[in-house]
């Protein structure tokens, strides 16, 4: 008897440490377009924010299904940073793939993009909204089929002509706010760590709009 009850507190115990560590896995995906063509748009601004914080952090991406990916370890969470190579469009292929390899659930799910309706630097932590007209959203929301996920915007502005979106999007940072990146992007990373640790929430208040 004593040996049974045994068996089902250590199954229980199992079942509960296994569930834990689920909790503690992230996926923090950063959205772009693969090629050394598209390595310093605007469009490519979640690619840089994961490659800074790798490059602090002394970590290394590897080529794998659907992405680059790599792990970050952070105060007992693991964060699993991916640069999908399946270009813009149909990011939310390789987002699905990990997110279910992974077991990781979608509240745990950060996704970092380019905004065109924010000033240039504005950072902001959503929780759900909809694509915005930004494919690499679009798909997202499509595969997950929700729009209720955790989204990481990037203001890259709206100072482009009539008829020229997809050349300002995809065209180079100007000087100016190229002096000006590093600081966004410390910020960024800060941001990516505290939405780990201190919950999706508190990043917002201490966060948005800074």
């Amino acid at each position: 008897m004593c040996k049974f009850l045994f068996n089902i507190f250590k199954k229980k115990q199992t079942s509960f440490n296994e569930e834990e560590q689920v909790m503690k896995k992230f996926l923090i995906v950063g959205l772009g377009n693969i090629g050394s063509e598209y390595e310093n748009t605007r469009h490519n601004i979640g690619f840089k924010i994961l490659d800074f914080l790798a490059e602090n952090e002394s970590l290394t991406f590897e080529t794998q299904k659907l992405g680059d990916l790599c792990t970050y370890k952070i105060k007992g969470r693991q964060l699993l940073l991916l640069k999908p190579n399946t270009y813009m469009n149909l990011s939310g292929k390789a987002i699905l793939y990990w997110m279910t390899k992974e077991k990781i659930p979608l509240e745990n799910l950060l996704v970092i993009t380019d905004d065109l309706n924010l000033p240039f630097g504005t950072l902001r932590l959503k929780t759900k909204g909809s694509d915005g007209g930004h494919n690499g959203l679009k798909d997202t929301q499509n595969k997950l089929q929700t729009t209720k996920y955790n989204r990481f915007r990037f203001g890259i502005s709206d100072s482009f002509s009539k008829g020229k979106q997809v050349d300002y999007v995809l065209g180079e940072w100007t000087e100016e706010e190229s002096t000006q990146l590093k600081e966004r992007l410390e910020k960024s990373v800060e941001i990516i760590k505290s939405f780990a640790t201190a919950g999706v929430n508190n990043t917002m208040n201490t966060f948005n709009g800074k």
